[in-house]
């Protein structure tokens, strides 16, 4: 059994930036896929960003060319670099690992608030 603890998460103005960690309990080389998702009040949880082993990067349209997604598997942890942010990104963000291709997901994270105010 994996944990994976969000760290990072904050009240922050319109515009600003924060960094995600994503930090694993265990190794997490054997996860082929690690993943943000984000469920903002009143809306369905939503895949943010997403990275295979192999490198290759996924990113909802929102939030392209703001936000990107890293791995470390060294330190067994996986970033969320957030750039210039805007209200609409206020949500909790969950951290996600799979073995396969990261679309049904094996362990999840509890999540860390992100506020993003005006």
């Amino acid at each position: 059994q994996v944990q994976l603890v969000e760290r990072g998460g904050g009240l922050v103005q319109a515009g600003g930036s924060l960094r995600l960690s994503c930090v694993a309990s265990g190794s997490i080389v054997s996860f082929n896929a690690m993943g943000w998702y984000r469920r903002a009040p009143g809306k369905q949880r939503e895949l943010v960003a997403r990275i295979l082993s192999a490198g290759r990067t996924d990113y909802a349209d929102s939030v392209k060319g703001r936000f990107t997604i890293s791995r470390d598997n060294a330190k067994n942890t996986v970033y969320l670099q957030m750039n210039s942010l805007k209200p609409e990104d206020t949500a909790v963000y969950y951290c996600a690992a799979d073995r396969g291709a990261g679309v049904v997901w094996d362990y999840w994270g509890q999540g860390t608030q992100v506020t993003v105010s005006s």
